[in-house]
This record gives structure tokens, C-alpha cells and sequence, in this order.
């Protein structure tokens, strides 16, 4: 057994978390025994960080303290916004800008010395991270636009604030409730690739922004956080093909061509983030323009009944909606992504000192596969 190779360490259990549960033949999502779907209509971004670093959502008064504390470590230094500024201008990619900006941010730490093993020193950390990483996204989109940052807003929750930062504009409640809902249903999802780089960093004992950074790393690849910035792209190839989206699906799928947003490695059914997020591009349509949320619909409904996809266990997943709802709240494109390791870090956080609450460092073995018994000649005979 020991012996075994598990390719991409395919089922292999490495460790044990109270954090988030999956069951992908349900299709559900659970964050701490609280349902993906409660918490998504039920609570704040907020809240979320503080179940999954805390084990219990706040009361009233916690709450209050827990936000005002996060909202008073937004601001960045001056350094980090003109490295920032500096990537922007030589046309860096978002997610590349913000690795940089994140790891930049332990020269400003006021708790340098720390121990890594101090849980609530690193809890303070994570929080700090957690509060400047939309800081430094929103500052990169400004710069990148000609346009100098935006000073955070301390009485805007997390994901209202971003949206401000981004525009200059104070969202909406429609748009601010819609981008808090999109951010807690990324906050977590198991040991996916980047939250097990961040473990993996943490199981050495460095500290947390090796880890967020490392996850960020892992996140930036796209076979893991990719897939919503390519389904936008469909989408306004779609719009501008000038076909039916019907007719476009159709020739599409006898073309062979792989329609992104579908399928999943864990779910065998329809993503229960992407009901959720479903939903919120609906209600964004009828503010606005239905264009984006006909087009995933009709999708949808021809490969769910024309091809049978979801009976093969292909069904929509989270960034087949996420992709449209963020481009209907006037987010760019290869902001996606970032936007999804903004929200992340929380649970990369969580999980990190989750496992070295009993850690051990993680070395898995490789099967050697090269030869054997070669005679080392001299570098002259060679």
C-alpha cells in the first residue's frame, strides 16, 4: 500500500479539518456545519473569516470589534503602492502585482519577531492580509487606468470597500451584497491546490505570508483559478459572433470545442455556488442588462438537455457563473482571479493554522524512476 502511486495525490487522505466539507454527489458545501447557502444569504464576508479562523460565527458585539479591527488594517505603505505602481506601468498581470504586493507586506509587519507557532500572533497577521490584499488590487486596477488609488473607506465592509477603492464609487446594495455573497462562497473548498501549497508551507513553520504567498502562486495557474476569466471570454465571443447562443452552443460542441465553467473535480453535480451565484446574476439582470445571463442560460439548459452533460456528471460549476456576475458589476476581466485569491486567503489562513495546531511537516516520496549504476567518468573523457 505504501508503495502506491497516487497521481496528483488523487483521494489520498493527508490530513484531518474542521473547516470546510464536500460532498460531491449531493453537491454540497458546508463551511464549520453551516451550509455554503446559509451563510451566502445569511452573513457577512466578515463573519466568514471569523468562523473559519475562530470555529464560531460572532455575536453582535464581536462582530463590530472583529470589522472595525479589520477595517483599521487596510491602509498600505507608500512603498508597497509605489512597487504596485511600478508593475502597473510595465503592464505586470494582476496576479503576478499582487504575489509581489503580498510578500512585500512583511516589511511592514508590526509584529516582525513573532513566533510562527504563536496561533494568535499569526491570527492578527492573517488579518492584516486579509484586510490590504484588496488594497493592493484596487490600487494596481487604478494605477493601471491612469488613475491614483482610493483611500479605503473604514465604515465599508470588506467587499463594499474594494468596489469603492476599484471605481471611486460607493457600489450599490445590490452589487455590494452581490460581490459579499461571491467572496464567501470562495473563502474555502477543501485541500484544492493552493490551500494544500499554503499547508505545505506552514507544515515547515514559516511564517503566514510565506504561506498566502505560496497560495497565491498555486492559485495563479490555470487549471485551478483560471476558469471564470475564461468563461467571460466565451461569453463575449459569443456576443460578438453575432450567432443565437443556441446556434453558437450547438456548432460549438460538434466542433469539439470544451465550453469552460463545466465540470469539476469534486462535484459530480451542479455546484452548489453556482445555483447561488445563479441567482445573483438574475437579479443583476433585471437592474441591468440580461444580455450576460441569457446567453449562460441557454448554455446550460441545451448541455444539461441536449447532451445529457450533468446525467455524465459534467455539471456547471462555480466560475461558470462567477465569470458573468463579475463582469455585470464592471470588474475587469483578469482581475478575476485575483479576485478569487483575495477572497481565498482566508481560508488558506485558516487551514495553515489549522495543521500546525498539530503539525507535522509534509514530505511525501516520489517513485525513482532513473537509472541505475552509472559509472562517473572524468569531466575530460566525457
Amino acid at each position: 500500500m505504501a508503495d502506491d502511486l497516487k497521481k496528483g495525490l488523487e483521494g489520498v487522505l493527508v490530513a484531518e479539518s474542521g473547516l470546510s466539507s464536500i460532498d460531491g454527489d449531493e453537491g454540497r458545501l458546508v463551511y464549520r456545519g453551516y451550509t455554503i447557502e446559509d451563510l451566502a444569504r445569511g452573513a457577512s464576508y466578515e463573519e466568514v473569516a471569523y468562523l473559519l479562523w475562530h470555529g464560531q460565527l460572532p455575536n453582535e458585539e464581536v462582530l463590530a470589534e472583529f470589522s472595525s479591527a479589520m477595517a483599521a488594517e487596510r491602509a498600505v505603505d507608500d512603498n508597497i503602492l509605489e512597487t504596485v505602481e511600478a508593475l502597473a506601468d510595465a503592464g505586470e498581470q494582476p496576479m503576478a502585482a499582487m504575489r509581489t504586493g503580498v510578500s512585500m507586506l512583511s516589511a511592514s509587519e508590526p509584529e516582525p519577531d513573532a513566533d510562527p507557532a504563536d496561533r494568535e500572533a499569526s491570527l492578527r497577521k492573517g488579518r492584516r492580509i486579509t484586510a490590504k490584499i484588496p488594497t493592493i488590487l484596487a490600487a494596481f486596477e487604478r494605477y493601471r487606468q491612469g488613475e491614483t488609488p482610493v483611500d479605503p473607506d473604514p465604515d465599508l465592509g470588506l467587499a463594499a470597500n474594494f468596489l469603492y477603492m476599484m471605481t471611486g464609487e460607493q457600489p450599490d446594495e445590490v452589487a455590494a451584497e452581490t460581490f459579499d455573497q461571491a467572496l464567501i462562497l470562495h473563502a474555502d473548498h477543501g485541500l484544492n491546490a493552493s490551500t494544500f501549497t499554503s499547508m505545505v508551507i506552514g507544515s515547515t513553520m514559516a511564517d503566514i505570508y510565506s504561506a498566502v504567498t505560496g497560495g497565491i502562486g498555486a492559485l495563479s495557474g490555470p487549471l485551478h483559478g483560471g476558469a471564470n476569466q475564461d468563461v467571460m471570454e466565451v461569453l463575449i465571443e459569443i456576443d460578438e459572433s453575432g450567432l443565437d447562443p443556441l446556434e453558437w452552443v450547438e456548432q460549438a460542441t460538434e466542433e469539439g470545442r470544451r465550453i469552460p465553467g463545466w465540470g469539476h473535480r469534486v462535484y459530480n453535480v451542479k455546484d452548489p455556488r453556482a445555483k447561488i451565484l445563479q441567482e445573483r446574476s438574475r437579479e443583476l439582470a433585471e437592474t441591468g442588462n440580461s444580455k450576460w445571463d441569457d446567453i449562460t442560460n441557454t448554455i446550460e439548459d441545451y448541455l444539461t438537455d441536449n447532451k445529457g452533460l450533468v446525467g455524465k456528471g459534467i455539471a456547471p460549476n462555480v466560475d461558470f457563473y462567477s465569470g458573468s456576475v463579475y463582469y455585470q458589476l464592471g470588474i475587469p476581466i483578469d482581475m478575476y482571479t485575483p479576485i478569487f485569491a483575495m477572497s481565498r486567503s482566508s481560508g488558506w489562513i485558516a487551514h495553515v493554522l489549522e495543521y500546525q495546531e498539530d503539525n507535522r511537516l509534509i514530505r511525501p516520496r516520489a517513485r525513482y524512476t532513473g537509472p541505475e549504476d552509472q559509472d562517473l567518468i572524468s569531466v575530460d573523457e566525457r
